[in-house]
This record gives C-alpha cells, structure tokens and sequence, in this order.
C-alpha cells in the first residue's frame, strides 16, 4: 500500500503547488489517514518539497484499527513538554527548511492554532487548501471498497443475530448496547457511529438516541447502525414491526418508503446529478402525502468518515462518479405515531457493471418480529 498512499500525497502535492504553495499542512485526521495509512491521536502530514513528515506528540499506538503509518514516511516525535502541538511544530519545521508559502486546512484548524501557526513561523505565508483531500477521497479505490464491503458483512451479522432473539420488553438502550457488541465480536473497529434503536412513536426519527423505552407489541422498531472497519464506516437501516401481523397503516407507510428508497436506489448512475437522486426518492413520498414528514437528505457519501461528499439533497451540486459509495435512507417519522426508515450503502456502478453494488443485504421485507 506504501505506493498508493504515495501517489496519493503526490496528487494533493500537485494541487497545493498549482495553488502557489509550496507545502502543504494536513491536520483532519481522516484525511492524515487517508494519505499516510494511520492517524494516531494529535497527528499531523506536513508535505514538503522533499521528504513527507508524519508529526506525533507521542509514539503511536499499535492498535490494528488504527492502522500503521505508511513505511515511506519518516516518523517525527515530539520530544517536548507533553501537550506540544504537532501542526505548530511543523510550522516551524517548514520555515526551517526554507519554505516561503504553506497551504493549511482552515476549516479545521482553530483560530487559536491558526495563531499558534503564525507566531512560531512569522515569515511562512498561510494559504488555504480547502477540501483538497476531502475532494480526492470521493472516489474510492477497490481496497477502500472492500474494507465497506467486509464492514456491511458485519453489520448485517450483528443486525441478522438481534431479530432472533427476543425483543418484546427490552429498551433501546439495551438493543443498541447490544448491537454495538456485536459488532465488534465480528471483527468490526467498533461501530462506525452511535447506534440508533427506535421504538413506536420514536420509529422513523433520523439519528434519535436510543432510550429507556420498552419494546411493545404493535412497535415499528427503526434500527440504524454500521460498522467500523480498518477506518472505513458503512451504514445500514432497517425498520421491523413487533408482533403477529403489522396494522394496515403500518403496511401503507413501509410500501411508500420502500418504493422511495427503491427510486433512490435505481437513480445511482455515473453521471447522474445529485440532487436528482434525491428528488427520485423525495418524489415518490411527496406523491403520496408526506411531504411535511421528510428528513432534509436522501443520503450521504460513506468513507473513512461515515458522513462525506456527496450529498444527496433538494440543493446539492454535482454529479456522481463510479466507485463512490454512498447511503440511500429515505424515511418518514409521523408525531405521535411513528415512522419508517430504510437505509442501505451502496456503491455507484456503471450498468455495464451490473449497476449499483449492493453492500447491505439484511431484507427490506417488512418483518413481524
């Protein structure tokens, strides 16, 4: 992998250059991961015209989710006082070797290190190098896709283990516990977000923290989790009806939302718009009467971060490309009542291809639990 996260640092080398800078500053820690293979706590990627520096406070850990930074790297430990900032030692690093410019990641960096930076290398003109990294993790390469791939495989496990076994009488709080456990007995990092377990009038919420409400019989019970896996996080989201048989205004409700994921589902193509996918899921709940009732995306880019570009909304720019993965999780919460919400990652294929790739299997059937 020493050769792909190479090209990788070569390709951003080129952007910040273009841009008049002559190094480049990396301090989001998903994308110090993406461009060096680790990311150990505090640390940064200072890019230069020579060598690539990887800046720790300390020695990093050698915990397998972590991941193990990149061999053509040299490995920079502070040997300061504890606390000493690795960007505002880079700063200094660059000055040092003569660097009259330096691109920083201003969205990230505070105002105070932004400061930081200034006072220890006065001489250093700061540019900004935007989303560059953000911009060249959309696409992903078939390693990136297999890591989502092997973490849907888990999610579904753990989700496939929860429905048999008996749910009547236990909390959400308990079900997420449990799921998240799960999980990590499969394999995973841990989950790639704080699972979300909804029952009756909470069923439908996007991103509702699991309470103490018990499982009752006539519950829709709205599940949403994913796995973390080699720092790749996938999604998926499934929503069940607790007894014998579901009510008719269950069935109508679930029937939409499934046709409006599977709109959305069908729109995944190289090329297609953004906003375009999201209208072919938003219209089909529109159609029907839920206008009111919608959640303000249809779905989301899946990475080394579990909520990336693209989005998928009424106001999102751009088109999609191959090889990106994204969530497609159209929902409907009603007050009172409760809701649905189906959310699979997929990954953009062109039809040649076979289509979109499916990465979370657990049926879209409406079960009685």
């Amino acid at each position: 992998m020493s050769e792909v996260y190479a090209a990788r640092r070569a390709r951003l080398r080129e952007r910040g250059q273009a841009g008049g800078s002559q190094s480049a500053l990396v301090t989001r820690p998903a994308n110090v991961r993406y461009l060096t293979g680790a990311a150990p706590q505090d640390a940064v990627l200072l890019l230069g015209g020579g060598e690539d520096l990887l800046l720790c406070a300390g020695p990093p850990d050698e915990r397998p989710a972590d991941g193990r930074p990149d061999e053509s790297l040299r490995l920079h430990i502070l040997d300061g006082a504890p606390g000493g900032d690795p960007a505002v030692a880079a700063a200094g690093l660059a000055a040092a070797q003569g660097a009259e410019s330096m691109a920083v990641e201003e969205h990230h960096l505070t105002v105070a290190r932004h400061r930081a930076l200034r006072s220890v290398a006065p001489t250093l003109r700061l540019a900004d190098l935007g989303g560059a990294v953000e911009q060249l993790r959309v696409v992903k390469d078939e390693e990136e896709i297999s890591c989502l791939r092997i973490g849907a495989e888990i999610a579904d496990q753990a989700l496939g283990e929860l429905l048999e076994s008996i749910l009547v009488g236990r909390t959400e709080r308990h079900l997420a516990l449990e799921l998240e456990r799960r999980l990590v007995d499969h394999g995973a990092d841990g989950p790639a977000f704080a699972t979300s377990v909804a029952t009756g009038p909470n069923a439908g919420r996007r991103g509702h923290a699991p309470t103490d409400r018990r499982v009752e019989e006539g519950d829709f019970l709205s599940v949403c989790l994913g796995a973390a896996y080699r720092g790749y996080r996938c999604e998926i989201g499934r929503t069940f009806v607790i007894g014998t048989s579901p009510a008719d205004w269950q069935i109508e409700l679930y029937d939409v939302v499934f046709a409006a994921q599977r709109a959305g589902r069908e729109a995944l193509v190289p090329g297609a718009a953004c906003r375009d996918v999201d209208r072919a899921a938003r219209q089909v709940l529109d159609s029907a009467g839920y206008a009111e009732h919608l959640v303000p995306l249809t779905g989301h880019g899946v990475g080394l971060e579990i909520d990336e570009d693209p989005q998928l909304a009424p106001s999102a720019m751009g088109k999609l490309d191959a090889c990106v993965p994204v969530t497609v999780e159209p929902g409907v919460h009603l007050p009172g009542r409760g809701g649905v919400r189906i959310d699979d990652t997929l990954v953009v294929r062109p039809e040649a291809d076979g289509g979109p790739e499916l990465l979370t299997i657990t049926t879209k059937e409406l079960l009685a639990l």
